[in-house]
């Protein structure tokens, strides 16, 4: 959820309307930092009780109860063989063990258990170390230790083996009772384990050659030395109605690649929640979601996750992931768990991204945009003088978001100097964003947090009392900065916020239809990519990879031609009307040629346009029945209906052959034919065929499938 829980909105409205109308007013015409000042004693004590209850409603405290519970419950599942759902309950009891508890060793090992029935071997061994760093009983080790050897034997590492069954026959001979059953069980497994390493060892197995196809070849990439991660292919421009904008510095062919950047802040958005198999409702939610399924920082796909130390609700793909995020903002949001997901993940972005930058680097730039414009109300007039400026080093050191060397980095500074279009936004609005963050300043002051926020290197700076500086309970003169950034943050989101999709299975089908579909999984902040204007018919297709997004071109793009983004309405997806209203969020009407062309044709024509076709010989209109003539009349070529719905037909077919070569993990083959389909029916489908969507989106899932696997590597 972007925004606060429904009854914080609602609170929040009824504030605002009881309040007198010439504060209202006054609100409404003020500047981010005059919100800040008029607002901060507007969040009364009834809205920490207000809040107290919704956070009530997510708890992401430790809880010893529910960490039996889900224990118990995927102890059972294991025992009827449900080894994946086992997993999960062991990772769910796992991170509500408190520090410390010598519970955490069990669900570890336990989990090592499920995930060697699963072949996951190198998992199981993370897992089984991670029992034995917790201090998992000595009496029990052996048992552990033996599943240890036997997944080092199944990946061939034959010496390790050998060497872990060493340590479980000393252990074993320490403990002196060797008649025991359990002792008999484990000397039984041990003689067996022995016997299959001295096999292998007799007859080796050939080395496997690896897939020639997954080696993918390196592109030839040459970086922009004006935009990080952007190829040298584009330019930065600026001109006063597109603000501004990347356009193509030479001729770029499909699939080329145009932009690879990290993203400077993300964070994970829960989404829907699904019940575990077999699992019953219980008192403890047994329903798993993104946040049980996606690494927390690095957003890799989870199957045995690492639990925050203070927290239930935040999961790791390794303990490298929770130190770097613990270090870098999680030690400061741990706490506030329960508050961030009750208030909303474009508040939880706010946050994150002032941790990051630091208060340093913060104050510095709160303070020059107070000192620069103090109309905060209108931020596109500082940039009206650029409308005439060259395109040159000199110019672009003028252009928001430039460094003094002219350089657009993907930086904090990128990052404030978006648009918040604060001017824009309903009073109402600005108003709940501003309790909102308001309400999360207090609560880190409270909590004793404000020197972690304000300086982690030297906390001890700020961990005096300013009694001189702020009465009690009103907010520090830093944290109001902190606030005031967070504020503008959350405005920036509501026009600049990227969503990182992954790509879901939705059903399956024999025809060239999408079965697979995007789903939301976390929400950032992409300095570069947000250069993008938006057309409801763009040029390029962006694929995520973990937090990294790559922009390849989906077509030829001249030289001189902007390069556009689809913000999500799409022209072969959405009539115009329905596009229009759901841009109006960005504050913009979109004027396209889609929209263009759209707003001048009728409805039906508009139907017909995304099942139409083009003449195959210039690519204009074709008009008729049986026998289609093609409406440019220095053209005048005639082609029958049926001669081009058998083209289409064999394109369906190629389409479906491609997608079958990436589902045999042949991305690169797959790459080729669907280029060489969309040129194909570029050549006689109409540009808002309904066909050319599809070969997008299988495009960009292509390419988010072959970026994977290059990390991988």
């Amino acid at each position: 959820m972007a925004l606060p829980v429904e009854e914080w909105r609602l609170y929040a409205a009824r504030r605002w309307a009881a309040l007198e109308p010439v504060l209202r007013e006054r609100l409404a015409a003020a500047s981010l930092h005059d919100t800040l000042r008029l607002g901060c004693g507007l969040l009364r004590p009834e809205a920490a009780a207000v809040l107290r209850r919704l956070c009530r409603r997510t708890p992401a405290g430790k809880e010893p109860a529910a960490a039996r519970f889900y224990r118990e419950e995927g102890n059972r599942l294991f025992g009827r063989r449900h080894y994946g759902t086992a997993v999960r309950l062991y990772s769910q009891a796992a991170s509500h063990e408190p520090p410390g508890s010598p519970e955490v060793s069990v669900c570890f090992a336990n989990r090592s258990a499920a995930l060697f029935h699963l072949r996951c071997f190198e998992v199981c061994l993370e897992d089984i170390a991670r029992a034995e760093s917790h201090g998992y009983p000595d009496r029990l080790l052996p048992k552990v230790l033996l599943r240890k050897a036997e997944c080092l034997l199944c990946l061939g590492r034959l010496q390790d083996a050998a060497d872990a069954l060493s340590v479980v026959e000393n252990k074993i001979a320490m403990d002196g009772i060797m008649t025991s059953p359990t002792h008999q069980t484990l000397l039984k497994k041990l003689s067996q384990l022995k016997i299959k390493i001295h096999e292998k060892e007799s007859c080796p197995e050939p080395a496997q050659e690896t897939c020639g196809d997954i080696q993918r070849k390196s592109e030839n990439w040459e970086e922009n030395d004006s935009i990080s991660g952007a190829s040298s292919s584009l330019s930065l421009n600026f001109d006063i109605e597109r603000g501004r904008h990347l356009v193509a510095s030479q001729d770029i062919l499909p699939g080329q690649s145009l932009l690879k950047e990290e993203a400077f802040v993300s964070v994970l958005c829960p989404g829907e929640s699904h019940l575990l198999q077999d699992s019953s409702e219980t008192v403890w939610d047994t329903r798993v979601t993104n946040a049980d399924l996606y690494c927390h920082r690095c957003l890799r796909q989870l199957l045995a996750s690492v639990p925050c130390r203070g927290c239930s609700y935040a999961k790791y793909c390794s303990q490298s992931c929770a130190d770097m995020a613990w270090e870098q903002y999680h030690r400061t949001e741990c706490s506030l768990g329960a508050l961030l997901l009750t208030l909303g993940v474009f508040c939880h972005v706010a946050l994150r991204t002032v941790l990051l930058a630091g208060f340093a680097e913060v104050s510095r730039l709160v303070e020059r945009s107070r000192d620069d414009d103090k109309d905060l109300h209108n931020p596109e007039a500082r940039c009206k003088h650029l409308s005439e400026a060259p395109d040159t080093r000199a110019g672009t050191r003028s252009i928001p978001g430039c460094n003094d060397n002219g350089q657009y980095q993907s930086s904090y500074q990128a990052v404030f100097n978006l648009l918040p279009h604060a001017e824009k936004h309903s009073p109402e609005h600005k108003f709940l964003c501003m309790l909102s963050v308001v309400a999360i300043c207090k609560q880190l002051q409270e909590a004793g947090l404000e020197a972690a926020v304000l300086n982690q290197e030297s906390s001890e700076k700020w961990s005096k009392p300013k009694t001189c500086e702020k009465t009690l309970g009103e907010l520090s003169p830093e944290l109001k900065t902190m606030a005031e950034a967070m504020l503008r943050h959350m405005l920036q989101l509501q026009c600049n916020a990227q969503a990182i999709t992954v790509m879901q299975e939705s059903g399956s089908g024999d025809s060239a239809v999408v079965n697979k579909k995007p789903m939301r999984l976390a929400t950032a902040f992409f300095p570069v990519l947000s250069l993008l204007n938006h057309s409801c018919c763009p040029n390029i297709s962006v694929s995520f990879s973990g937090t990294a997004a790559t922009v390849r071109a989906s077509q030829p793009i001249p030289s001189g031609q902007e390069i556009f983004h689809c913000y999500g309405p799409h022209r072969c997806r959405m009539r115009v009307a329905e596009r229009q209203q759901l841009l109006s969020q960005y504050f913009f009407k979109c004027r396209c040629q889609a929209c263009l062309d759209e707003l001048e044709s009728d409805v039906k024509s508009v139907v017909s346009m995304r099942n139409s076709f083009c003449c195959p010989s210039c690519q204009a209109p074709v008009q008729g029945e049986e026998m289609l003539c093609c409406s440019n009349e220095a053209c005048a070529i005639s082609v029958s209906r049926e001669s081009l719905s058998r083209r289409l037909r064999d394109l369906q077919q190629q389409i479906k052959k491609a997608l079958e070569l990436l589902r045999d993990r042949k991305a690169d083959q797959a790459i080729k034919m669907l280029l060489k389909c969309q040129m194909d029916a570029g050549n006689f489908l109409s540009p808002g065929h309904m066909l050319m969507g599809e070969m997008e989106d299988h495009l960009a899932q292509v390419y988010a499938t072959l970026d994977l696997r290059f990390l991988k590597l």
